[in-house]
């Protein structure tokens, strides 16, 4: 499948997701524009007047004027148009109607200067157009108040017939009847400023929606792993939301799959990893792998301690190490204590049976970090610890490694070379592809086996909704 057509269903997945935003975004604008077209825009009233165009010619010697030379008529037209909209004519209009009407209504609706009516404003609300195959031309005022616009029609059709003589010398133009006054207003077409804020609403919002899309530059396609750095994702981790009648959740709470909390579909996605993984290291030489993420918060302790479950529970026996000496938190996880552990075990300051909890779960046993030492990386790539491993080698079928993140501290690539490979966890929409470069860099530098991905916090349809990200960031699977 091309990159193109995956980002399209990607954009049309997106916008699906965010149908609701996109249907609020409509309704908030639509419903704005309503008030801005009620409370904003001042009504606006039309009225109009038909006027027809007349060419005299002559017949015989006296002088018998015709009627009938529509073709004539047509041909003056443009001509009285241009006249209809000379400044001297719309002067003598405003003539008029400051004789008729009051100042301050006069005032709304034109530009008055040095007591007069400016003509330009008066051409500004006229309308003038020809009807297509006729001599008629139709005159149409648009303002504020329902008799002024009448009366402008009305006095132009009055004071025009004169200006069209001086002007045009020829012809002649009538009226059959007066402009009426038309009480509804034309204006503002609340419809129309609804459907257009509407319509702006949706643009916008589909806009930036995309917009946002292309400026993130975080993971959420497994596609998107395998493809940029030839490597397979090893399983997918759905996020899901605890259940919202726990109306409280410990800072150091983290989900495993013995949690009643955990929804199925994430057990099953464990059992997944599990048998890639049983693949993955059924040709090595030694069963031990470790867990890493690129950055602090992906969720890679849990991922590593739920790997850990889950082989457990298929039968083999398993050791899980935390490796991460600065911040460990497998003893949190499994309540256990940690006032001894791997710190303890390669410093020689308490034998490894002292360190080690065993049936934490059935076939299960943890090795906590232990206290903090001032050299965690020296520690790791000790002799002590490469021992260490290959006697416990001898007693387990697999040892899974919780290490620090690589970009942060180089405690994972010290371990990287006693271990048979590397799992990664990146977390969908929180890792990005900056993070993943970076990581791969010094993979490639200190030439790590990586076994391939996990794709942390994945965000699923279920129960015809979209879900939410899980809220408690790496506080679970």
């Amino acid at each position: 499948m091309r990159k193109e057509e995956i980002e399209l269903k990607e954009i049309y997945s997106l916008l699906f997701r965010k149908l609701w935003l996109i249907i609020t975004a409509a309704l908030i604008c639509g419903a704005a524009a309503f008030i801005y077209a009620e409370l904003c825009i001042p009504l606006k009233y039309s009225s109009h007047i038909s006027m027809y165009v007349q060419s005299y010619s002559r017949l015989d010697d006296e002088s018998e004027q015709s009627y009938n030379n529509i073709s004539n008529s047509k041909q003056l037209i443009n001509t009285y148009i241009n006249v209809l909209d000379d400044e001297a004519v719309l002067n003598a209009v405003g003539v008029k109607l400051m004789h008729s009407f009051e100042y301050d209504m006069l005032d709304e609706n034109f530009t008055i200067s040095n007591g007069a009516i400016v003509p330009a404003s008066i051409g500004n609300c006229l309308h003038i157009t020809s009807s297509t195959d006729t001599n008629a031309l139709k005159v149409t005022a648009t303002t504020q108040n329902a008799e002024l616009s009448a009366a402008v029609c009305n006095t132009l059709a009055k004071v025009a017939p004169s200006y069209l003589r001086k002007a045009v010398g020829a012809g002649g133009i009538n009226t059959i009847n007066s402009a009426k006054i038309y009480r509804t207003p034309v204006s503002p077409d609340v419809r129309r400023y609804i459907l257009l804020g509407a319509l702006i609403g949706v643009v916008l919002t589909v806009t930036l929606i995309i917009a946002a899309y292309y400026i993130d530059n975080t993971i959420k396609t497994t596609t998107f792993l395998s493809d940029t750095y030839n490597k397979p994702v090893i399983g997918t981790i759905q996020a899901f939301d605890l259940d919202r009648n726990l109306k409280s959740v410990k800072l150091d709470r983290y989900l495993t799959l013995t949690d009643s909390k955990v929804p199925f579909s994430v057990v099953e996605s464990y059992k997944s990893i599990r048998a890639n993984l049983g693949f993955m290291l059924s040709t090595g030489d030694k069963k031990i792998f470790m867990v890493s993420s690129t950055r602090q918060g992906e969720g890679k302790s849990t991922t590593a301690a739920n790997i850990a479950l889950a082989l457990a529970n298929g039968g083999s026996k398993t050791l899980l190490i935390d490796g991460d000496l600065r911040k460990g938190v497998q003893s949190k996880i499994f309540s256990v204590k940690n006032s001894k552990g791997l710190s303890s075990a390669i410093s020689r300051m308490a034998h490894i049976d002292e360190c080690i909890f065993r049936d934490i779960e059935d076939n299960l046993d943890i090795l906590p970090s232990g206290p903090v030492p001032p050299n965690p990386s020296e520690l790791l790539a000790s002799d002590n610890m490469t021992k260490m491993l290959e006697r416990l080698s001898k007693k387990y079928d697999t040892i899974i490694i919780d290490t620090p993140p690589v970009n942060v501290v180089t405690d994972a690539m010290e371990l990287a070379k006693k271990v048979s490979g590397t799992i990664m966890v990146v977390r969908y929409g929180k890792t990005t592809n900056d993070d993943v470069d970076e990581a791969m860099k010094k993979i490639g530098f200190f030439k790590i086996n990586l076994l391939g991905f996990i794709l942390n916090g994945v965000k699923t349809k279920r129960r015809g909704i979209f879900s939410l990200k899980y809220k408690y960031g790496s506080y679970g699977c």
